[in-house]
């Protein structure tokens, strides 16, 4: 009777260590599919995230391309200027940036942005190192993909901004349609006190007798005179020295920061390396005492005048000028005219929020403009050099690096 007890218990054990195992068994196998089905959820959420951005490329692709034209405001700060250099890493531009911008919102392929010339890429204007824009055109072939702008803007520094497109004709090429650029030229107005006069920087206050005397003096450049001595590597019998202002003139003084300053507006077809500044130096020079007023004209002889080169620093290219096209395109039925009047607060808010205060930071900061004032008592205005070299490097082309920037021009 023991024995038979013995038995039934070891039965009953040996069942119950079965059905444990049994339930392992199925435990483990549940687990197994769990995390197979979560293998599998993640490995389709991969080939989605994949077929997703395929798609996205595929759409991208598909979207037509057309010729258009873009409107760009940057702060040229800490880039050395506008023109991408190709397989140079060393000097940064607004141009890399751009390129980059463009390629990774998808509206150009990578290629094109190793290679410009596949989209057709052009710049109005190869503004200089440190040299800003509130207007720069840049004209160029596009994947026109959805909310260009936003994913464009995405991709760029705060400092730099597209602000308009508009869709222009297959051979609209920004460099040789542009008729006119206006630039602008803000500086601090103790640069016109007279040298004989000691003043404090933040204290001083441009009276109305002076600002006048600088819109005379700035005046006298409007037309067409030859600029040689304003620029580098043109000779006095250079044709391409001759150019042509519309305007120019110096608004109201206004106080940023506790310093007054001023901005100097030009408009002229077509501006030479380095002119504007110059054009503005020789005025500085002339209205605190160091030159005669008669060295203007003498400038745009044939004799050698030494005309100083007033600091980047302040220099912006405010708009460009497209009135021929626009008279031609501009009202078809199938092209905008380029005018930005619907883009002028965003350029006014850039400019307030950017440039302006770049420039008048960075001028407490360095004080560019006082350093450079300082330099004007070396140049020499009243010697003149009559013999003028008019070998070939008077009248050779410029290398790329400081070739034109529209309209035959060499960028300021």
């Amino acid at each position: 009777m023991l024995r038979w007890g013995l038995r039934v218990v070891l039965a009953m054990a040996e069942d119950l260590i079965a059905a444990v195992a049994s339930q392992t068994k199925r435990l483990n196998s549940s687990s197994e599919v769990v995390q197979r089905l979560e293998e599998n959820g993640h490995q389709n959420k991969r080939l989605k995230s994949d077929a997703d951005e395929e798609d996205a490329e595929d759409q991208n692709k598909k979207s037509p391309k057309r010729k258009i034209v873009l409107l760009m405001a940057y702060s040229g700060k800490g880039y050395h200027g506008m023109q991408r250099n190709v397989g140079s890493s060393q000097f940064k531009t607004i141009e890399d940036d751009l390129v980059s911008a463009l390629v990774q919102s998808g509206c150009i392929p990578k290629n094109h942005g190793e290679d410009m010339k596949k989209m057709s890429f052009q710049r109005c204007a190869r503004t200089d190192k440190g040299v800003s824009a509130a207007g720069q055109i840049v004209s160029l072939k596009v994947r026109l993909i959805d909310d260009i702008l936003e994913k464009i803007n995405n991709h760029l520094p705060s400092h730099i901004r597209i602000l308009g497109l508009k869709r222009v004709t297959g051979g609209f090429n920004s460099k040789n349609k542009c008729d006119a650029r206006t630039y602008s030229y803000m500086l601090p107005t103790f640069a016109f006190a007279h040298k004989d006069h000691e003043v404090q920087e933040e204290l001083f206050r441009l009276d109305r007798e002076t600002l006048e005397s600088v819109n005379k003096l700035l005046a006298c450049y409007k037309g067409t005179h030859n600029f040689h001595n304003f620029t580098s590597q043109k000779g006095p019998r250079d044709p391409s020295a001759k150019r042509y202002i519309m305007e120019m003139y110096c608004g109201e003084p206004f106080v940023r920061e506790n310093m007054e300053f001023a901005v100097i507006q030009v408009k002229g077809q077509s501006f030479m390396m380095h002119q504007i500044r110059k054009m503005i130096g020789l005025v500085i020079a002339i209205v605190k005492g160091y030159a005669a007023e008669s060295i203007m004209e003498l400038s745009w002889g044939e004799e050698k005048v030494d005309v100083p080169k007033a600091p980047g620093l302040g220099l912006v290219l405010e708009k460009v000028h497209f009135e021929k096209y626009n008279r031609r395109f501009g009202n078809d039925g199938l092209h905008e005219p380029l005018e930005w009047t619907e883009e002028e607060e965003k350029i006014a808010v850039f400019k307030e929020q950017y440039i302006y205060p770049t420039i008048i930071n960075t001028e407490r900061e360095e004080k560019s403009m006082a350093n450079w004032l300082n330099t004007l008592p070396i140049h020499d205005f009243n010697s003149t050099a009559v013999e003028m070299q008019t070998n070939n490097k008077n009248s050779k082309k410029s290398s790329d690096l400081e070739a034109s920037d529209g309209c035959g021009d060499d960028s300021d």
